[in-house]
C-alpha cells in the first residue's frame, strides 16, 4: 500500500483545525496582552517594540483566518 500524494489534497483535517485554532488561540491572547500594555507603558522605544510585537501576532491571526477561510485550497 502506498499513502504518499502526487498532490497535497485541498482539506483541513478535524487534527489540522484543532491545530489551527490552538495556535489562534495562542496569538490572540498575546495580541491582547500586547495591546493592553500599549496603554500602559510611556518609554516610547519600548511602546514602539510593543506595537511592532502587537503587529506580529496580528498578523499571525489573519494568516490563520486566510487558511480557515480557504478551507485548505490551495490557490
Amino acid at each position: 500500500m502506498n499513502n504518499t500524494y502526487d498532490k497535497v489534497p485541498d482539506i483541513i483535517t478535524g487534527k489540522d483545525l484543532d491545530y489551527l485554532s490552538d495556535m489562534f488561540e495562542w496569538n490572540y491572547e498575546s495580541y491582547k496582552k500586547s495591546s493592553d500594555y500599549l496603554n500602559k507603558v510611556k518609554d516610547m522605544e519600548i511602546k514602539e517594540m510593543i506595537e511592532r510585537t502587537a503587529n506580529f501576532f496580528h498578523d499571525n491571526m489573519t494568516t490563520i483566518l486566510s487558511i480557515l477561510d480557504k478551507g485548505g485550497q490551495n490557490e
